[in-house]
């Protein structure tokens, strides 16, 4: 085995060393890190305040399970996620959740938590009555993010730019902080990217093409396209809505959310705290997976 110069073993210890007083850290969505927790905060696209690595969906089945939870069930279940230092609600008008999620927080200091919600108005003067009643229901001055929701057809961006400006109004006037849009097929999010005024994406995205918007390859380069603008990439269906039928599936696909280089956060929907807890669980080991992969042996002496 070769040897190293003595400058270069010091160089490289001191390096290791610098490195391991920083602490664990992730260098955004596209960058290496050490180890990322589905409770660390993360920057996403320009929005100022930041959500969680996981998210907790309210809309699995078209939010027909959370609905059936019940009201206290619910409530258990999300603050069981605010114990595990999870802060980000995702949320939609039509998923009937809205008064739902306003009862589970009740008593949280609205900086604790990100609320993303979107609406399915089509005109300009039902978006402007969504946003309203958006807070009223939700119980909150401001919504951190809101979404135009299933956007479909190809001429969407045109069709929907009244709807858009709406929302860019509401976000001057602080009542949203972020705008953006998630779409289903192929028709409405390959021209998403292309779409001026947008903060964040919505995206389903898995490894095994379940309830996506296209081929997993396809979809990820858009990812990376939207995500190269500066923009917020949401990952959603991460587990194919079904929970892919076992946990080395989940692994799986977790790993591959995380190792994309362009998902910012997911947002997964649960029933039950256990579940909650196991994804924590695979988002550490996913990440230390990728790390150990990315990180660089430091040189040493040889005998």
């Amino acid at each position: 085995m070769a040897r190293i110069s003595r400058r270069a073993f010091l160089a490289g210890v001191a390096a290791a060393g610098a490195a391991a007083m920083a602490g664990p850290r992730w260098v955004g969505a596209a960058g290496p890190g050490a180890v990322r927790r589905g409770s660390d905060p993360v920057t996403l696209g320009p929005c100022a305040t930041k959500p969680t690595v996981l998210g907790i969906g309210t809309g699995t089945r078209g939010g027909s399970e959370q609905r059936s939870m019940g009201t206290e069930s619910f409530t258990k279940l999300v603050r069981h996620a605010l114990d595990r230092g999870i802060r980000y609600i995702d949320t939609a008008d039509a998923y009937r959740m809205h008064v739902d999620v306003q009862r589970a927080l009740a008593g949280v200091k609205r900086d604790q938590y990100f609320l993303q919600t979107k609406t399915r108005a089509k005109h300009p003067i039902v978006a402007k009555a969504d946003i309203e009643r958006f807070r009223r229901e939700l119980g909150v001055d401001y919504l951190d993010t809101v979404l135009m929701h299933c956007m479909t057809k190809p001429g969407w961006p045109e069709a929907m730019r009244p709807v858009l400006e709406v929302l860019l109004e509401e976000k001057q006037k602080g009542r949203i902080k972020a705008v953006g849009v998630s779409c289903h097929g192929w028709d409405g999010f390959g021209l998403s990217a292309d779409c001026p005024d947008l903060d964040v994406h919505l995206v389903r995205t898995n490894p095994f093409g379940m309830k996506m918007d296209g081929k997993p390859d396809a979809v990820a380069a858009e990812m990376k396209k939207i995500h190269a603008k500066g923009r917020g990439v949401i990952g959603m269906k991460i587990f194919g809505e079904t929970g892919l039928g076992d946990k080395a599936k989940r692994f799986e696909s977790i790993t591959y959310a995380l190792g994309l280089g362009c998902v910012d956060c997911f947002t997964i929907g649960f029933s039950k705290p256990e579940q909650i807890d196991e994804t924590l669980d695979l988002i550490e080991q996913a990440s230390k997976k990728l790390a150990a992969a990315r990180t660089p042996s430091v040189g040493v002496f040889a005998a």
